[in-house]
């Protein structure tokens, strides 16, 4: 029995001995690769390449080096080797973190090529997997970017007298506050297509945004009235139509255009709010507090809603309940808390500068 165990134990060692040329690499591999790892999430990149490079080497069959490799040469531009892996590895890999990271990589290879409609399906992916992640949200914002640009050049480019275009400039002129242009081009936008949607609109709004003088006042309600002869269904136009009557101090008139606009969206909180504020002025508390209400459980959040069910609950006598509301405004109207609004704190209290 003696002999039989002697045999034994020298038959383990002769098999270890065996297996140890090819357990050392692989150990020696995953103790690189994780070192590569480290050295990416610390941005050191290209001291990451290297060992990925090395792990490769020594692990070819290691999909977790395979990938972080195509990711670090990704990252420094190379995406003709790397970017069949990093799409494979982003549909199919069984790690979250590496399917991020190699969707991320995907996008970042192909936007410079405007490959948006490869580009497209990937970052909505990516942004129902991971919809927090500030990555996902910056890429998302550079690719949107460039789409835009990219759209406005090919606009110009291939239909540079079509209405669009005379629409695309006023809408930029507006973002600038060039109201008054703003409102020249969906003129000459309206003057090729006159049966548009939204471009009188549009051009009412740019109206009202660069002056509230009468004769504005006016030509933003005509434009309005004109939207509505193409789309009745148009509560926002009724509203506005509603807003001018109400800075002309004709509120009548801004009532009835208010309750057509909440027929065609009976949860508008902002017309509920502003119907009720006329409510509130014609003493009708009860149909003030009705309308108000509506428009707290339609918008919750929406401050302007709560303050003037407050002051429609004091009027009515509702005291309990208007302090219920008064608490619920101060909670709305209190700063949030968190890193940034510290920071803005601390700003606030720095001495002066000299």
């Amino acid at each position: 029995m003696r002999v039989i165990r002697i045999s034994s134990r020298i038959s383990s060692e002769i098999a270890i001995a065996l297996l140890l040329p090819f357990l050392l690499p692989a150990q020696n591999a995953e103790a690189t690769l994780d070192q590569g790892i480290e050295a990416f999430h610390k941005g050191q990149y290209e001291q990451a390449q290297k060992l990925f490079e090395q792990t490769v080497k020594a692990s070819p069959a290691d999909a977790r080096a395979i990938t972080f490799l195509a990711i670090a040469r990704a990252a420094f531009g190379d995406c003709n080797r790397s970017y069949d892996e990093l799409k494979l590895q982003a549909a199919r890999n069984s790690d979250p973190e590496i399917r991020r990271l190699a969707g991320l990589a995907c996008i970042q290879c192909l936007l410079p090529h405007n490959e948006f409609a490869q580009i497209m399906p990937m970052l909505a992916q990516l942004q129902k997997q991971y919809p927090s992640d500030p990555d996902v949200i910056y890429e998302a914002a550079r690719v949107y970017n460039k789409a835009w640009n990219f759209s406005i050049y090919d606009l110009y480019q291939k239909a540079p007298s079509s209405y669009r275009v005379n629409q695309l400039s006023a809408e930029i002129f507006e973002t600038q506050g060039r109201y008054g242009e703003a409102a020249a081009e969906y003129q000459k936008a309206i003057q090729k297509n006159p049966i548009a949607l939204n471009l009188h609109f549009r051009r009412g709004r740019a109206l009202l945004l660069e002056s509230h003088d009468p004769a504005a006042l006016e030509k933003a309600r005509s434009e309005f009235e004109d939207e509505l002869k193409l789309n009745p269904a148009d509560a926002v136009a009724q509203y506005q139509i509603a807003q001018i009557y109400q800075t002309e101090q004709k509120g009548s008139e801004a009532a009835d255009h208010y309750e057509k606009a909440l027929t065609i969206a009976p949860n508008f909180a902002e017309a509920l709010v502003a119907l009720g504020k006329i409510r509130l002025e014609e003493k009708q508390h009860a149909a003030a507090v009705a309308l108000l209400e509506r428009a707290v459980r339609v918008q919750p959040s929406l401050e302007a809603a709560h303050y003037n069910l407050m002051i429609a609950y004091r009027d009515s006598g509702k005291t309990k309940e208007a302090q219920r509301e008064k608490k619920e405004l101060d909670r709305l109207q209190r700063p949030p808390e968190g890193e940034f609004s510290d920071f803005l704190k601390k700003l606030d209290k720095a001495p002066p500068k000299p």
